[in-house]
């Protein structure tokens, strides 16, 4: 089968082509590289007009002439590809919106792909028309819209997710929905959303490379490290203000028995191993499930407090707090959890064995990638 994997976050899409070739299959990756992350792809899509001083060009540019620079070069750049995207059996998309610009921009893209290729599947990998529109309607208990609603941070902070309501993406939403022949979704916060649609094929859950990530079994000599790498542009909308409140009640209550390690904005190459020190890693807060930040943590070894919600739980038949700690958007909460693990090292090294366990029969990426085989050949079959 020959596939291409269009757009990126993080390297959801790159260990499913791995897993695909694995089996002898011809895949290859199309994307941005998903901003300061820098991660891998096989062929880039590049933005030009990403330095400050580009930026506000293009923003002056489409202001006063109504014409978006950066969309004009992506959209030459893949028409100018267009040997190398086209005849393939299956072209997925990572989400309904790849780029940062108009969805009558993007619908072109979209319905290039569609037409130089032979079936079009969509994962939900990320914000979508499905899982932003529960979350607007506080179907969710919490949701990372819980602190849009709290009023925490600015509009611009939320702008890009509820840019997935609008009349203009939800017009583009219906259009994919219409050509795709299915959608798989790769955890719990955006397969909950699209439970009861009609193309929905179900939950692969996140591909991780095993082979690129060596499990460390936690050694706690003296003190318990904790790691917290921050995102500034996610800051208030993955909870990091509340994993801060949290680690200043840890650092005034026990002041000699943690470390506590903060980065921001490293590229993947650098995330990956700066938090190889630490027993315990602070991912996210406002999530039912782990993402894939919190998976390869788990998978060297670490004890990662993230999405970890009784559904969760429910699906995958588990005990609370013994493979992940479920993160809840509640500092004083956090910080008892924290105590327990500090309290009771044992703990930590029982977690992680767990942990990594977990991630090797749940998400291996040659696993995750035949179940996508599967998918893709039965709708194809129909």
């Amino acid at each position: 089968m020959k596939v291409l994997l269009f757009g990126e976050y993080n390297r959801a899409q790159w260990n499913i082509k791995n897993g695909l070739k694995s089996f002898g299959h011809d895949a290859i990756l199309v994307s941005n590289r998903d901003g300061f992350k820098k991660v891998d792809v096989d062929i880039e899509i590049k933005d030009p007009y990403r330095s400050y001083s580009l930026k506000k060009m293009r923003s002056i540019i489409k202001r006063f002439m109504g014409v978006d620079i950066t969309a004009i070069s992506i959209k030459r750049q893949i028409k100018s590809k267009k040997a190398l995207l086209s005849n393939h059996d299956v072209v997925q998309f990572i989400n309904e919106a790849i780029f940062d610009f108009d969805r009558k921009d993007q619908l072109e893209i979209f319905n290039w792909l569609a037409d130089w290729n032979k079936s079009v599947f969509l994962l939900s990998a990320g914000l979508d028309y499905p899982s932003v529109s529960y979350a607007f309607d506080k179907k969710f208990r919490y949701s990372i819209l819980t602190p849009y609603f709290e009023n925490k941070g600015t509009k611009k902070d939320f702008s890009p997710a509820l840019s997935y309501i609008t009349d203009e993406h939800k017009n583009l939403h219906n259009h994919i929905f219409k050509t795709i022949r299915g959608v798989v979704s790769n955890d719990l916060d955006y397969h909950i959303p699209l439970i009861g649609y009609p193309k929905y094929l179900g939950m692969i859950p996140h591909a991780i490379d095993l082979s690129k990530l060596e499990y460390s079994k936690p050694i706690i000599e003296d003190k318990v490290v904790i790691f917290h790498g921050i995102n500034t542009l996610n800051y208030i909308k993955k909870g990091n203000d509340i994993f801060d409140d949290a680690l200043n009640i840890i650092a005034q209550k026990f002041p000699n028995k943690v470390d506590i390690l903060i980065t921001k904005d490293l590229p993947y190459k650098e995330y990956i191993k700066s938090f190889d020190k630490a027993h315990i890693l602070l991912d996210q807060v406002y999530a039912y499930d782990q993402g894939y930040n919190a998976l390869e943590a788990m998978a060297k070894g670490k004890v990662v407090f993230t999405g970890a919600e009784k559904e969760w739980l429910e699906y995958y038949n588990i005990e609370e707090d013994t493979i992940a700690i479920n993160a809840l958007p509640n500092a004083e909460e956090i910080a008892k959890k924290l105590e327990w693990l500090i309290l009771n090292p044992e703990k930590i090294i029982e977690v992680s064995i767990k942990a990594r366990q977990f991630v090797e029969t749940e998400h291996d990426h040659i696993q995750c990638a035949q179940h996508y085989l599967n998918k893709w050949q039965e709708q194809i079959d129909n």
